[in-house]
C-alpha cells in the first residue's frame, strides 16, 4: 500500500504537471491524479467529484493533497475533504520540484511526505544572485 496523490489545481495546471512528471520519471511510483477547478465551476459539484478522486486514490495509506494556491477554491476544496472522512494531508505553493521529490520518496508513510513535499518545493526555487 501506498499513499495517493492529489493535484487541486485550477484549470489545465495539474495535468501539465503530471505530464512533465512523466517525463522525468515514465513510470510513476504512486497513484497520482489531477483535479483542475474551472474558472466557473460550482464549488460543491467540484467538491462531490474531489471526493470520489480522493476515495480512489486512497489505498489505506491516505491521499496527499498538492496544491496550486493557498486559498484559492482548488486548495479550499482539497482541505474541506477531510470533513468529508478522507484521510488527508494538503500542502500548497505544488510546483514540479515538489511533485518530483514526493515521487522520489514514494515509500514514506504520508506525514513524511507532507514535509518532503514543503521542502521539495521550497529547494526547488533558485535565485541569480548575479
Amino acid at each position: 500500500m501506498s499513499v495517493g496523490v492529489l493535484l487541486m489545481t485550477h484549470e489545465a495546471v495539474g495535468k501539465a504537471l503530471i505530464s512533465a512528471a512523466l517525463h522525468v520519471m515514465p513510470k510513476l511510483p504512486l497513484c497520482v491524479d489531477a483535479v483542475e477547478v474551472p474558472p466557473q465551476a460550482d464549488p460543491e459539484v467540484m467538491r462531490t467529484l474531489t471526493a470520489r478522486h480522493a476515495r480512489e486514490l486512497d489505498q489505506g495509506e491516505g491521499v496527499l493533497v498538492l496544491a496550486d494556491l493557498y486559498g484559492a477554491t482548488p486548495c479550499n476544496i482539497g482541505l474541506s475533504l477531510a470533513s468529508l472522512g478522507v484521510h488527508l494531508r494538503c500542502v500548497s505553493g505544488l510546483n514540479l520540484p515538489m511533485l518530483l521529490r514526493v515521487l522520489n520518496y514514494a515509500d514514506k508513510p504520508l506525514d513524511e511526505l507532507v514535509e518532503i513535499a514543503a521542502s521539495g518545493g521550497r529547494g526547488g526555487i533558485f535565485i541569480d544572485h548575479a
